[in-house]
Formats: structure tokens, sequence, C-alpha cells
């Protein structure tokens, strides 16, 4: 049922980008027919006819989540993306910029003047404009702060100093609190009072009068439980806790392991600073994976699908350039076996196997490493037995992979010492890029480095290289 439901809301916000687009074509064919227009009147009846084009688009995105606005703004060129943002309602546009994609917000902001941006984060809580706030420019920043209440103002200032990879970059400060000395029935009404609770909201904090956490009172036990029982009685010691200097990926293991919807964010001595809630855990998620996939690509940061050319080109040329030097490498590393492939032309067939074999297996062995350091499942011990497992993995492939291939080569053009060649280089390959597979992650997570920027480039890079060089150099010595 809830497949279904997805399905029918792509269907919807796909619909309704279509009418979108509809009207907006519309619209720029009746500008363009008035332009040629010589009669006033007849200028006057178009305009009439514009006012009703602009007033239908502005009634579809009155009633448009800020999410799918973004949406729609994402799948629009530039020109058309600017004209449907200035539709948009004010009171709407913080919203809207929290949901887009980085690059795309930045061609937004950059069509917005000072005040408008101001307005737009005022609308927003701190954890929210600590969101925004790299792409926001200083001057707006200052003012941001200058127009924010103090407790707020402090808790902008807080999130702001927390890396984005930490807890404290995620954490929420809407949180409720409520003392453990008073009964259910005064949680209750105290609720009721609120009128409403914050999104993602399964658990109550309870706090002494220092602001120190002692429990949280879950919702469920809340409503279940008698209302003259105190709130010390119901509620639960036992929590899971989080400090603003984690590192997130904990955090999203955390969620995984015990099914959280919220989860306490507390200092060193254990007062509570705010909450972190499964939708940031999601969006973190999320923009990870999106960044490992990009990463793998050999594209440093996001890009706007209707970027300017040069861009574009300047997001992708440095992977490119580095893919040359290792083709020139690869090049040189046949070169120095010229002779060889002149002499038995078989060999130039033979080679991109075991180089693209060997890369197809490396590649799978680093998406494996780059996993498992990211759920935090390699440690310094276990380094050793892992290369150990692997290296194994590599040699049951390349002693199985390596008797059918070279069996085949064998069938093909009936050489017995061309088809054993062909599988001991199989084998010395894979072996190659298992190694290589788990010592390019790990040593990139000792520098510091993310392990999944440009691994795939470089395993492909050794594989290619090494399996010509241990092909060609064994043909070399076996066979002429």
């Amino acid at each position: 049922m809830s497949e279904d439901n997805n399905h029918h809301e792509n269907e919807d916000l796909q619909s309704k980008l279509e009418q979108i687009i509809y009207l907006l074509r519309k619209y720029r064919l009746v500008e363009g027919l008035v332009r040629l227009q010589d009669s006033p009147r007849q200028e006057l009846v178009e305009s009439v006819i514009q006012k009703q084009n602009l007033a239908s688009i502005q009634n579809m995105l009155e009633k448009l989540h800020p999410a799918d606005i973004a949406h729609i703004l994402e799948t629009l060129p530039l020109e058309d993306r600017l004209f449907i943002w200035g539709l948009v309602k004010a009171e709407n546009d913080g919203e809207v910029l929290l949901e887009v994609s980085d690059a795309v917000r930045e061609t937004l902001i950059a069509d917005m003047g000072s005040s408008e941006l101001v307005a737009a984060a005022e609308q927003l809580d701190a954890d929210e404009i600590a969101d925004l706030a790299p792409d926001l420019p200083s001057e707006v920043i200052e003012d941001v702060f200058r127009a924010l209440p103090l407790a707020e103002r402090e808790q902008l200032r807080a999130a702001m100093s927390y890396p984005e990879d930490s807890v404290g970059a995620l954490m929420d400060f809407d949180v409720i609190t409520i003392r453990e000395d008073v009964r259910l029935e005064v949680v209750l009404r105290y609720l009721r009072r609120l009128g409403e609770l914050p999104d993602h909201t399964d658990q109550l904090f309870v706090v002494d009068r220092n602001e120190y956490l002692k429990g949280v009172l879950l919702l469920n036990q809340l409503l279940v439980t008698d209302p003259e029982v105190m709130v010390s009685d119901a509620m639960t010691k036992e929590i899971a806790k989080f400090h603003p200097h984690d590192k997130a990926q904990q955090a999203t293991q955390a969620f995984e392991r015990y099914d959280l919807v919220s989860a306490s964010v507390v200092d060193v001595d254990g007062k509570l600073l705010g909450r972190i809630t499964v939708n940031s855990v999601i969006d973190f998620i999320r923009e990870k994976a999106e960044s490992e996939a990009l990463s793998q690509a050999g594209l440093s940061e996001e890009e706007d699908l209707f970027a300017p050319i040069w861009k574009s080109v300047k997001n992708r040329w440095v992977w490119l350039a580095i893919n040359l030097v290792t083709a020139f490498i690869a090049s040189r590393v046949i070169g120095l076996f010229e002779d060889s492939i002149e002499k038995l032309v078989a060999l130039a067939a033979l080679m991109p196997i075991v180089a693209g074999v060997g890369g197809n297996s490396g590649n799978q062995t680093i998406t494996m490493i780059v996993r498992a350091i990211a759920l935090g499942q390699v440690s310094a011990d276990s380094t050793v037995k892992l290369i150990g497992k692997e290296i194994g993995v590599g040699l049951v492939n390349g002693l199985v992979w390596g008797s059918i291939v070279g069996l085949f080569t064998y069938i093909i053009y009936q050489n017995i010492p061309l088809g054993l060649v062909m599988a001991f280089a199989m084998v010395l390959n894979l072996l190659l890029a298992a190694l290589v597979g788990v010592l390019i992650p790990l040593t990139r997570k000792k520098l510091g480095r993310d392990p999944a920027i440009g691994s795939s480039v470089m395993i492909t890079a050794v594989t290619d290289s090494g399996g010509f060089f241990i092909f060609l150099g064994l043909a070399t010595l076996f066979l002429l």
C-alpha cells in the first residue's frame, strides 16, 4: 500500500510539474505575441491573459509542499527556475531553500537581495538557519543575528560552531522538557496548552532545574499510564544520548540499530542541549550517499543540471586529467611489449580481458571496504585479517575464472601455453586487485580523506596497468 501511495504521489508531482511547464510556455508565448502588437487594446487583452496565467501558476505553487517546489525548481532551466522562484510566496522561501540541492540553492540566493534573504532566514529555526549559513553572504548572517532573540542567537552561534559531519550539526533545539516531580496529569495539561508538538516527538525529556537530563518520558507511556502517577515513576532512565562532537555517522548507525525516532544531545556534564531526530538522520544518510556516488564518478561537488558549461567543466576536469595520466601510463606499459604483440597478435585481443576483470573485481572490493568503513566495522586490529580474507577471495576467483578464461583461450587459439599464461595472469591480477582494493580506501581513511573519493579511478588505473604488465610480461617470458 505504501509503495502504491508513493507511486501515486510521484505521478501527481510529475503532473503538477507538467502543468507548470505548460503554463510557463503559454506565458512566454503570449509575452512574445504582445511585443508584436501595435494595438494598445490588444496589449490590454493579452495582459489580462498573462495575469490569469501567473495566477494559475501561483495558485499551484501555494498548494505544494516546499520539498515539491524544490523538486520543480531543480527540474527547470535557469531562466524558468528564477521566474518560478519569483512567484513563490515569501514566507515559503526559507523552507524551499532548505530543500533544494546546494548547487540550485546557490542560483536562487544569487537572485535574491539581502533583505529578502534576511526575511527568509527569519522564518526558520536556529538549526535550520545554520544549515543555510554557509551559502549566505556574511552581511546577511550578521543581520539575521541581530534580528533574532537572544536565546535563538546563542543557539545559532552554537549550531554554526559544530563540524558538518558531527551530531551538533544535525541537532534540533525544539525540545519539550518536563520535571520529574509532577504528576502525568500536569504533563498532559501542559501539552494541551502547547497546542502542537514538534515534529517527530516520541518522547519528552525529563530535566532538573539546571537542565541536566534525568531521563525521558515516552509518549505512549504517558497515554496509557494512570494520570496520578508521578513522572519519576513513569520515566525511562536507560536512554540513547549523544554528544554534539560525536560523529554523525555513529548517530545514524545507532538510529538504524535501535529504531530510534529521536534521541537527546547532551554536553560532557549531562546538560541537555537539544535532540537529534530521524528526519535529520535520513537527510544526512541521503546526502552522504549522493556525495559518495559523485565521488566515485570523480566529481568534486554536486552539480546543477543546468549549470553554465564552464562551471560543469571545472567540476569534472580534475579526475578526467587523472584518468588521462593513468591512461598514458597504461599505454606506456603496453609500449614496453610492442615487439611481443607484433610477434603474437592474439595478445592484443586478450590483454583487455585480464585488465577488465581485474578492474571489476577491485571495484567490488572497494565497495565492500568503503561500506564497512562507513558502518564502523573496520578497526586497526581487523585490517590484517581483512586483507587476508580479500586476498583469499581474489585467489579463489582467480583460479576459477582464470581456468575458464584459459580454457576458452585454448579452444579459440589452439595454444596450450597461451591458455596457461592467460589463466596465471588472471590469478595474479585478481590478487593485485584484492590487495589494492583494500589498501586504497584504508590509506585514504588513515590520511583523513574520504575513502570513497576517487577510489574507483585509482583501482582501475592500477588493475589496468598491472593487468597489462602481468599478462604481457608472462607472455614475453614463456611464449616468446
